[in-house]
């Protein structure tokens, strides 16, 4: 079995520490600028980081990638929306409240993950290189398609933004540091490969600050009076009712167009993963702050559950025959 990794342990101590201590007045203030300061170091130097022909290769195979993006934002929100409509048609008032309904919505509007789906490509013997590119192209068009698609599929983004204005701040918060980065590659980008414990700080970091600020605001709401145990494992079931049901249609997409094995592998879980280190930062320019730590829920539930469950499959895939 798949043990719990740190960094989730690290969430889960951040949100403990928040139900009990949460940050208020002065202090969240600094907090929040601290986090943003995070953020935008974070897509910095995920930006100095990427090599210009990593973009470039990653349109070479338009069939995988299409289907990685294709799974990705269209895919995922068709199956959200239906599952939501499903269950207030045929159980209206059970399961879980709206709020947590529009964290798993927001969830089926984010990127894929980077680090995990190359690293399970890998054990299973996929097709790692197109991992790498259609990871990476689902992160960069996340940036201006997770906040377009969030506002279509909830009919409202934050506190009266539109989608559009929810682009642009994270175009603002985001796409603008990572454009940054990659012009300044030739000079930081050697610096920030050799040193990746600047990254590793930026990103973990600025997550668990989000997570801790955010679920503080929510504590001060009453979070935990708005959000019955129970739900909890509602949302548990959902998320891996949609994950069992995007492996099972991206294994058929792959078989569909014909691809090599190693293909439909980097398919399956490139297209079935939501990446956590960029949704909790969108999610806190996406939306209030009283609404982000019960909206990250689901994700932070899903992302344990793909890494589980995933990790069982890449072994699965590991144990063929050689040809």
């Amino acid at each position: 079995m798949k043990r719990v990794d740190p960094f989730l342990l690290s969430l889960i101590c951040a949100i403990a520490m928040a139900s009990f201590l949460p940050c208020t007045g002065q202090m969240r203030h600094l907090l929040e600028g601290l986090t943003t300061t995070l953020i935008t170091l974070m897509f910095f130097f995920q930006g100095a980081k990427l090599e210009r022909h990593a973009i470039i290769d990653s349109v070479k195979d338009w069939r995988l990638q299409g289907s990685v993006l294709l799974s990705t934002f269209a895919l995922f929100p068709l199956l959200g929306l239906g599952l939501h409509a499903l269950f207030r048609t045929l159980i209206p008032g059970a399961l879980i409240g709206e709020e947590l309904w529009s964290g798993i919505l927001f969830l089926c509007c984010l990127p894929s993950t980077v680090q995990s789906s190359i690293a399970l490509t890998s054990i299973a013997r996929g097709n790692v290189p197109a991992s790498i590119c259609a990871a990476t192209v689902s992160n960069i068009a996340g940036i201006v398609l997770t906040p377009l698609l969030t506002g279509m599929v909830l009919g409202h983004v934050g506190a009266g933004h539109s989608p559009l204005e929810s682009v642009l701040d994270v175009g603002k918060e985001l796409l603008l540091p990572f454009a940054l980065g990659q012009a300044l590659q030739t000079w930081i980008g050697p610096i920030v490969r050799k040193h990746k414990v600047l990254i590793s700080f930026t990103d973990r970091g600025s997550i668990v600050l989000v997570v801790y600020t955010a679920f503080s605001s929510a504590v001060v709401e009453g979070i935990w009076h708005r959000v019955p145990a129970l739900h909890l494992l509602d949302v548990a079931l959902l998320d891996s009712a949609i994950l069992g049901l995007v492996l099972a249609m991206t294994y058929a997409m792959g078989r569909l167009i014909g691809q090599p094995t190693e293909s439909d592998i980097s398919l399956q879980f490139c297209g079935s993963k939501k990446s956590l280190a960029s949704g909790i930062p969108m999610a806190s320019v996406i939306f209030p702050a009283t609404s982000v730590g019960i909206i990250v829920l689901p994700l932070m539930i899903y992302h344990q559950i793909q890494l589980f469950t995933c990790t069982l499959l890449a072994r699965h895939y590991a144990k063929r025959s050689h040809l």
